[in-house]
């Protein structure tokens, strides 16, 4: 059968994405900070946009908004079912499980009081996990605003600040200069002595040279090429590193394990100096260079503002506003727009006029519509996870996509766009959309659900509460939380207790033994 070209024409029918959809699908799923870069790039490229002085007064042409802005960015919800129940001082019977409220670890992540960011050691956790970081975070005053404006000191520029006061030798000052620039931001050594004299074409004696210079800069510990390594340079500092400390430091993977009989035959000391040595590394700083470079943390900012509110009637029920630090305040100027028309003589030039006029009407446009989807979806979610706005993450729902998605008449896609990198405050916190969206754990009557992180919650407060002499291993947490109606499988508590950074009943029995080792 011979093989030949051959023209056909055919018809057919198929969705076409015009520029103008794809970007208001983009603007739908960027942050606040992506919007701010997205309308820089816009500002720089229209000439016939500019930013305006703040959020307008009334709708108009100008600023390309429809109807009234504070209906664009403000919606209320009335009063609910849970909220009879608050009034009424029932608010037990909406509790999906039966936890104590008060005794929920209160930290950012269930919502249910205020957090303390302590900055702790990243030892291993089978080490006591109160090692000293050496940059703690404690209560008092935070930094004030002048010392907000830009990041501290960075390790590296700490460390080349004293290495010219330390030598005057050119080849020394060199090499110590190109392995500080390989330490990490923790303070390790991130290459070995045989790459960097192979790269700078010294031998192993000089970049040894090298690296006891490094070694003896401040924060001690810093190029260290192990943990091993960073602890005795510290115990060698506090003039601690005698025999049986070295030994100690030698075998930390016992201390890991917590084979603390093992670790008094090697080092040859009774139970009261090996709690000394004990509590001396416990002292020492595992990753010293952290004290540096990193800077304060930036704060997010979130899209949603979420309040409690007192109607007219006396009812309650939530104010839910879009932040209005976070709404573009783009306006069209269409006086400029009139004296370019004029001064345009050429069909070409006013076609680009025209098109850069239709740009912009249509980003306003979109602006706009992002701003009201994402009013619509936060004010459902409020509306579904009411209970967690009322009385925490007790009572925290099962939720998905797609029952936001069909309550407000939406795609799933478009939700999940939404909820993308947005952030609601409210009372308890700031949490992103994606949190309130969990699966759900059915209760022991098959009936009910409730949400997984309420589940997360339960095993939480379980093992605060257990005795050191008593640890609960898996089976015994599946027992006690189908006492409050948790029909769990064993593997599910298990996921459930490693997703929130929990270990198993020997990894915290070894920790409540070094913990009461004094």
């Amino acid at each position: 059968m011979a093989l030949g070209p051959r023209l056909d024409l055919r018809q057919s029918q198929s969705l076409v994405m015009t520029p103008q959809l794809q970007q208001a699908i983009k603007l739908l799923a960027l942050s606040n900070l992506e919007i701010e870069a997205f309308i820089g790039d816009a500002l720089d490229s229209n000439p016939l946009l500019e930013m305006g002085d703040g959020i307008p007064d009334g709708g108009g042409t100008e600023t390309g908004f429809e109807g009234e802005p504070e209906a664009l960015r403000r919606t209320h919800l009335e009063t609910s079912p849970v909220d009879q129940l608050v009034s009424e001082g029932r608010a037990a019977d909406d509790r999906p499980l039966d936890i104590d409220a008060g005794a929920l670890d209160r930290d950012r992540d269930t919502g249910d009081g205020a957090s303390s960011d302590g900055a702790r050691a990243d030892f291993p956790d089978s080490l006591g996990g109160d090692f000293s970081s050496g940059a703690g975070n404690g209560g008092g005053e935070g930094p004030d605003i002048d010392e907000r404006g830009g990041a501290g000191e960075t390790l590296a520029e700490h460390l080349h600040a004293q290495i010219g006061a330390v030598t005057s030798d050119p080849a020394l000052l060199f090499a110590a200069r190109w392995l500080i620039d390989h330490i990490e931001e923790a303070g390790y050594l991130t290459t070995t002595l045989e790459e960097a004299g192979s790269a700078l074409g010294l031998p192993l004696v000089a970049m040894q040279a090298a690296l006891a210079l490094v070694q003896s800069l401040d924060p001690t510990g810093v190029g260290a090429r192990s943990l091993g390594e960073c602890i005795a340079l510290q115990a060698r500092e506090a003039d601690r590193h005698d025999p049986c400390m070295a030994r100690l430091i030698e075998n930390l993977d016992l201390l890991a394990r917590g084979e603390i009989a093992r670790l008094k035959r090697l080092c040859q000391v009774d139970d009261e100096d090996f709690a000394d040595m004990l509590r001396e590394l416990r002292g020492y700083d595992p990753k010293p260079g952290l004290r540096f470079g990193s800077g304060p943390a930036e704060a997010v900012v979130p899209d949603i503002l979420v309040q409690a509110v007192i109607g007219d009637d006396g009812t309650p029920g939530w104010d839910i506003a879009l932040n209005p630090a976070t709404l573009p305040r783009l306006v069209v100027n269409r006086r400029y727009y009139v004296e370019m028309r004029h001064a345009c003589v050429a069909k070409d030039a006013k076609a680009w006029l025209g098109e850069r006029l239709a740009d912009a009407n249509w980003l306003l446009k979109a602006l706009d519509q992002r701003q009201k989807t994402i009013l619509k979806v936060a004010a459902e979610i409020v509306k579904q996870q009411e209970g967690f706005f009322q009385l925490g993450v007790a009572h925290l729902k099962p939720l998905t996509l797609r029952t936001v998605a069909e309550a407000i008449s939406m795609h799933e896609s478009t939700v999940s766009r939404v909820t993308s990198n947005k952030y609601l405050h409210c009372a308890r916190g700031t949490f992103e959309l994606k949190y309130f969206f969990t699966s759900g754990v059915a209760s022991s009557d098959g009936e009910s659900a409730v949400s997984a992180e309420a589940v997360k919650a339960a095993i939480r407060q379980l093992i605060d509460a257990e005795d050191a002499k008593a640890v609960l291993s898996d089976d015994a947490l599946v027992d006690l939380l189908k006492g409050r109606g948790f029909d769990l499988a064993r593997r599910t508590v298990a996921k459930y207790r490693e997703a929130i950074g929990l270990g198993s009943s020997v990894q915290r029995r070894r920790q409540k033994t070094l913990a009461g080792v004094r």
